[in-house]
């Protein structure tokens, strides 16, 4: 298994729980610590595909049944509400897989001075317990994680700066060094990468809020929700040539934080003042899909907001790891 991202480690867990001899390469000190970084994470069956709303209700039976192995709720069920140009298309798709869902939201919900265009509210979202999650999942996959940075993967071995180490199969969940790495034997993978900045401001009123996604007509698109007590955290989508890997990091953030300002200002009822940023990378090409592609024994994943699919996409890759098979794309 190459990545201890949430998907690597939720692959590895049901491949120990199947009884695999398992072994983790992460690059970095901690488990969870790029793209899984963080403390929450909005859940939502409102996708624009049929397909992925199915797979994400699948998720939601899953995440339930992670909670009673945790001893404690992974998933706040606040619910999420979209509003903009594509509430209805997520509307239909969630109609079409049987997904409850309903227009009706309450002045006064989120922490907005107004809502535009149509609104879809997912009474099945939330807002993940990531926290909760990596001590899961660190607790089930145990001591098979090696902190060592993987320089290379060949079919049926994985070579990193202290050893070359044999495996029927190899699973490639390293979300940006995926592509990277899947290409030597064959696996081509969407390249483009864009930096992401999600900022945290304080919110004045505490009670429950639902997490939101606004791609209101004339905002920039955000999503957002309550990463803790009196806590309010928004990410925003803006346009490629501010955020554009070869602008660099720091030009992306500084961009970021005025577009992401300028919103919470003009828009809600948060203090404006930024509390917290959480950074990572983001792949554009993606969107809410999920790429599988397999060259042998190299099983390789990749996709974008993937984190709140991890119970029931780690089952479909352990099961793949085991039978060689390849899982049809997602989305």
């Amino acid at each position: 298994m190459v990545g201890a991202g949430v998907v690597g480690m939720s692959t590895a867990a049901a491949l120990v729980a199947a009884g695999e001899d398992v072994l983790v390469f992460e690059s970095s000190d901690v488990v969870m610590g790029e793209r899984s970084a963080g403390s929450s994470r909005i859940f939502r069956l409102a996708h624009t595909d049929p397909e992925l709303v199915r797979y994400a209700s699948r998720a939601r039976t899953a995440f339930d049944g992670w909670s009673t192995r945790a001893g404690t709720p992974l998933l706040d069920p606040c619910g999420c509400v979209v509003s903009g140009t594509d509430a209805p298309d997520r509307a239909r798709a969630m109609a079409s897989a049987g997904a409850p869902h309903s227009f009706d939201l309450a002045d006064g919900t989120l922490p907005t001075r107004s809502v535009e265009g149509p609104v879809l509210v997912d009474p099945s979202g939330g807002v993940l317990d990531v926290d909760g999650v990596r001590r899961l999942l660190s607790a089930e996959v145990g001591t098979v994680v090696h902190h060592e940075r993987v320089t290379s993967i060949d079919e049926g071995t994985v070579s990193t700066p202290d050893g070359i180490y044999a495996a029927d199969t190899v699973v490639v969940a390293a979300g940006a060094d995926t592509p990277a790495l899947a290409l030597p034997v064959g696996i081509e993978l969407p390249q483009a990468l864009e930096h992401h900045v999600r900022f945290t401001f304080a919110l004045p009123d505490d009670g429950p809020v639902p997490a939101w996604i606004d791609a209101s007509p004339g905002r920039v698109s955000t999503y957002q929700h309550r990463t803790g007590p009196g806590r309010w955290s928004v990410g925003a989508t803006l346009p490629s040539s501010l955020v554009s890997w070869e602008n660099g990091q720091e030009a992306a953030s500084v961009a970021s934080e005025r577009a992401v300002v300028e919103y919470a200002t003009e828009h809600l009822t948060v203090d404006p003042a930024v509390l917290d940023r959480l950074y990572c990378t983001h792949a554009p090409d993606t969107g809410d899909g999920i790429l599988f592609r397999r060259s042998g024994p190299v099983l390789a994943v990749y996709g974008e907001n993937l984190m709140k699919f991890a119970p029931v996409l780690g089952e479909t890759l352990a099961a793949a790891a085991r039978d060689g098979s390849t899982p049809p794309d997602l989305g």
